[in-house]
């Protein structure tokens, strides 16, 4: 026969009031704490009112003397040159985290002391890499089988394939074109081996537009001969029928098509002039991140906090020593 044990209601009381006391002691902790910081506030007011004017004008000092300004450019990688484009971006890159001056001034870049990072990432674009290639939208549809579609798209595999590419990079003071953007293209056109390729590719693009004109050409004599055979009909009181399964209505999407790829290919040789093709750019935006433009706003609570840290040092530094001297 099991007996439970019985709870005698004096203990239940004493540990209530035990619990209720404690949490007085806490509520009334902190009330002091309150109210010491409240009294060290008015004993210092005017240290930190002194503190404050200091860092807020030392803050819009700094602000004014070290700006920091974001540049973007967006390029298009031709003849295959996406990962050549990386490749360069990341030795600049590098040599900055170097400090490599010496090298960013041989590739033409002025004050490079105040160059401070640069990267390149894809610019997404689903609907233009689908558009491309029919293989490209097989391609995504396979792999999204396997995986999240958003993920795939913005995979380091497959962003490379896209067209548009966004090189952003940054400097300590205001530049130009002529001074930082300029010389960064330069030298990622700088390259024997697809100057090599740029060249046959647009000796291939001019020789087919050329073919292209002389079968349209072709096509349009074929045309003013059937032209001229209805007329004929015509006078004679002739009737003649067509459909669209008559190989007349293939010769006119022939020439459809042919339009089309010779208005692409015109197209492809105004942006084949260089290896990576700048479409646009943007230079001199203020950044505002994290501290950059905020440090009049940053040091005068910084100051006020260091202070405070420092007063409540002393003071558990004045309380440990009397326990002590007492003891």
């Amino acid at each position: 026969m099991s007996h439970s044990p019985q709870i005698n209601p004096s203990d239940q009381e004493i540990d209530l009031s035990q619990l209720s006391k404690k949490i007085g002691d806490k509520i009334q902790s902190f009330i002091d704490w309150l109210f010491d910081g409240i009294l060290f506030i008015r004993r210092n007011i005017i240290i930190i009112g002194v503190l404050f004017i200091i860092g807020a004008g030392l803050g819009f000092y700094l602000d004014k003397k070290t700006k920091v300004y974001d540049h973007q450019v967006i390029v298009t990688p031709n003849f295959g040159s996406t990962d050549y484009l990386y490749s360069k971006i990341f030795l600049i890159n590098s040599k900055i985290k170097e400090g490599d001056t010496m090298f960013l001034k041989q590739i033409g870049i002025k004050n490079p002391k105040k160059f401070t990072g640069i990267e390149v990432e894809p610019i997404v674009d689903v609907y233009r890499f689908i558009n491309n290639s029919a293989q490209n939208f097989e391609m995504l549809k396979l792999m999204a089988e396997d995986g999240d579609l958003k993920k795939i798209v913005e995979e380091n595999l497959t962003s490379k394939n896209y067209t548009f590419h966004n090189i952003s990079f940054t400097t300590k003071d205001i530049t130009s074109e002529q001074n930082t953007l300029s010389p960064i293209l330069n030298y990622l056109n700088e390259s024997e081996f697809y100057e090599k390729i740029q060249k046959e590719s647009l000796n291939n693009i001019h020789l087919k537009i050329k073919e292209n004109d002389s079968i349209i050409a072709q096509i349009n004599g074929v045309m003013n001969q059937f032209s001229k055979a209805v007329g004929s009909n015509q006078k004679s009181d002739k009737l003649v029928y067509y459909n669209e399964n008559t190989q007349l209505n293939e010769v006119l999407k022939t020439k459809e098509a042919l339009i089309n790829e010779q208005g692409a290919k015109r197209l492809e040789l105004v942006t084949s002039d260089r290896i990576i093709k700048e479409s646009s750019f943007t230079l001199n935006v203020e950044n505002n991140k994290m501290s950059n433009g905020k440090k009049k706003i940053i040091l005068p609570f910084l100051f006020i906090g260091l202070f405070t840290l420092f007063g409540m040092a002393r003071r558990f530094y004045r309380r440990q020593l009397a326990k002590r001297s007492l003891a």
